[in-house]
């Protein structure tokens, strides 16, 4: 399995502590994280990403226990190893869309290669936007670019918060596609964690959270 979870729990106080089933998914396979608000989706995506520490209970990824690397060595596994396609999509707005790419190779400290990253943006249909500025795109353009800088490095998981909740029916379909189509090219994992009920209809492998 690429990445497995066991007895993972997180608490923020008395009132907030949530307990998640285990988790495991295999490299070019997809597994859908379903539950409502409040049910701790965002807490799940954040360990699992690890852009917070567990408090108890394991997350193997690529058979390395995140958990036992400390911050810098988590930094830097990160970086190379899990791509995360946020609800928000944080880019520098500033620069162009090919200038967010090649930062993103350049922080993992990746090859660095614009050839490269326009070969993902002319996959993703977006190739002709490389060269625009972010604040310059459509809301769908920017989610593809998400899609790009949270695979341009090629990572070992996929991460996506909420990618449809925002979307019509077609568009919905169109955008599990191209996930799915992008996970198995690179041979990774791909976990959607989302309150969207209409993915249950789409993906078989499915937890849900209650």
């Amino acid at each position: 399995m690429m990445i497995t979870t066991t007895d993972l729990s997180y608490q923020y106080d008395k009132d907030n502590a949530f307990r998640f089933p285990d988790i495991s998914c295999g490299s070019g396979e997809k597994l859908l994280i379903l539950g409502r608000s409040g049910i701790g989706k965002s807490t799940l995506l954040n360990l699992l990403g690890g852009l917070m520490p567990a408090q108890s209970g394991g997350i193997t990824i690529d058979g390395t226990e995140i958990s036992g690397l400390g911050s810098a060595g988590l930094d830097k596994f990160r970086g190379k190893n899990i791509g995360i396609i946020f609800q928000k999509s944080h880019f520098i707005e500033s620069i162009s869309v090919l200038e967010n790419l090649l930062l993103t190779q350049k922080l993992a400290k990746a090859k660095v290669s614009a050839s490269d990253c326009r070969e993902l943006l002319r996959e993703l249909n977006i190739e002709d936007k490389a060269d625009s500025k972010i604040k310059n795109l459509s809301e769908g353009e920017k989610q593809r670019v998400s899609i790009a800088r949270a695979i341009v490095n090629q990572p070992k998981l996929i991460l996506a918060d909420e990618p449809t909740s925002a979307l019509d029916d077609d568009n919905c379909q169109k955008v599990i596609d191209l996930l799915d189509k992008q996970a198995k090219k690179i041979g990774a994992a791909l976990l959607i964690v989302t309150h969207d009920n209409r993915l249950k209809d789409i993906i078989d492998n499915k937890i849900i959270l209650s």
